[in-house]
């Protein structure tokens, strides 16, 4: 490799650690995710230079090199894959990022998995030292069991799948994945068909074909509730098996991006099931969600409700408002109105905030992307650890589309799938005020205790034309 190229790498990833640094606040975010752009685009830069010299000597592919017209189709993958990806990212609704972000991720890693699929099929992996098969089996199953689990959220997510629980699934899940491990310990061995008694190129077919199977049976029972879990754990599958292939092909950038991308994937998954006060074991194994309702059993099944023209002017003569966002808003697209809404209240005195739940809306980081949006300053943004202790001393806290996060029943109701997760403790407020489409239940099937609650006003209807009446109101009083 030549120095050039090792500067291109050197630079590309330096780049990568620091955009995803910059990303773990609102306010670099935006930045953060241009400099791990120019930090990819480096790394496609020095890749091909990489390409047209040869490889290290120790890939399986040492002094091979890619001839020009390989690297033309190359450069028209790219465009097909690219463009397409590019339209798309602009023109998705907020709405839909999760599944963007679940498909995508995917798609990762099964070209992670496509690339150890490839080195095996070829034979070029196992040229080397016995490592290079090993990892890049490795790589296939990881690549290949988070792309068959990413699409069956994407499924989820877009409403095009509900949840599926098959009687004895968890021993069906053990006996395939002991299958699919025997089929990966086979294609290590090129030379010893006789493993299982199959050439080694049927071995990895249905090796890749079991992987996938895997993943997409696994995901299968998970609650739609549980899916900003599922997908920070595929995207730390992911990272994982580009840095395994990036062993394989000898790539600095894919070790390096796919190791920084597994850490904080891995990291990311923990923090949300512990935001939940759950184990990762149990978000994938429990079958969380079944019990639909529980939480208000004994309660008067009675909601007040409130118009919208009475809301704002229970806000206008508020001191404190803090305001709890959910998937509702982000369903409505509401966001541009409630930050006029904001805007309205503050001129005439009122102190506002936003309340953030680690697991609101259908994705880590969903309410903080879809407030950013409309231009909401980050000074008004807060944690729950931040602003808990807060609701308690709020004139009105206006709970908008949030349902699970806010639910007393995580406090008080011993029998709810969700006891113990911790929650945004809205009910503590002198007034809740709720907008909600309807009276159903939220996304994890759980009856929610406040809509009940003496407290609570329910203002029915979809979140923008709701607030748009408030803003009227707000004009007239």
């Amino acid at each position: 490799m030549s120095l050039a190229t090792e500067a291109l790498y050197f630079a590309a990833t330096v780049l990568l650690i620091l955009g995803l640094k910059r990303m773990s606040s609102p306010r670099s975010a935006r930045s953060g995710i241009l400099w791990a752009g120019a930090g990819m685009v480096l790394a496609v830069i020095a890749a091909f230079a990489f390409s047209t010299r040869g490889y290290g000597m120790y890939s399986p592919l040492a002094g091979v090199g890619v001839s020009w017209p390989r690297l033309g189709l190359i450069a028209v993958a790219v465009a097909v894959g690219g463009v397409p990806a590019w339209w798309t990212g602009r023109k998705v609704a907020i709405t839909d990022m999760p599944q963007m972000v679940a498909i995508y991720n995917g798609l990762g890693g099964g070209a992670a998995a496509t690339i150890g699929a490839v080195e095996l099929y070829s034979g070029h992996a196992y040229s080397g030292p016995l490592a290079f098969p090993v990892i890049a089996v490795l790589g296939v199953l990881v690549g290949t069991v988070a792309f068959g689990g990413s699409l069956v959220g994407f499924l989820k997510l877009q409403g095009w799948m509900g949840t599926v629980r098959i009687a004895g699934r968890h021993a069906m899940n053990g006996l395939m994945l002991a299958a699919v491990l025997a089929l990966g310990v086979a294609s290590i061995f090129r030379s010893s068909p006789g493993v299982i008694g199959m050439p080694v190129s049927w071995s990895i077919s249905f090796f890749v074909l079991g992987s996938f199977i895997v993943g997409f049976l696994a995901t299968l029972p998970i609650g739609g509730a549980d899916m900003p879990v599922v997908i920070s754990t595929y995207n730390a599958c992911i990272g994982l098996a580009v840095a395994l292939e990036g062993f394989v092909i000898q790539n600095p950038a894919m070790i390096i991006a796919g190791t920084v991308v597994g850490a904080a994937g891995s990291l990311l998954t923990f923090l949300m099931a512990r935001a939940m006060n759950r184990t990762v074991r149990h978000v994938w194994f429990s079958d969380f969600g079944d019990q639909k309702a529980a939480a208000a059993v004994g309660l008067a099944q009675t909601m007040k409700s409130l118009e919208p023209q009475d809301a704002a002017a229970i806000m206008a003569y508020s001191d404190d408002i803090i305001i709890a966002p959910g998937y509702g808003l982000a369903v409505a697209q509401a966001q541009h109105k409630l930050w006029e809404m904001v805007q309205m209240l503050q001129k005439r005195g009122v102190k506002v905030r936003f309340a953030i739940h680690p697991v609101a809306g259908r994705m880590p980081g969903h309410m903080s992307v879809l407030l950013a949006e409309a231009g909401v300053p980050y000074d008004l943004i807060y944690d729950l650890e931040e602003i808990n202790g807060d609701f308690a001393n709020a004139d009105v806290a206006l709970v908008i589309g949030a349902n699970d996060v806010v639910n007393p029943a995580a406090r008080t109701d011993k029998s709810s799938p969700i006891y113990g997760m911790p929650i945004l403790n809205v009910d503590q407020a002198k007034q809740v005020l709720v907008i909600k489409r309807g009276k159903g239940s939220g996304f994890s099937g759980v009856e929610n205790e406040l809509f009940f609650d003496p407290n609570t006003q329910m203002v029915f209807g979809d979140a923008q034309r709701v607030i748009t009446k408030m803003i009227q109101s707000l004009k007239e009083i």
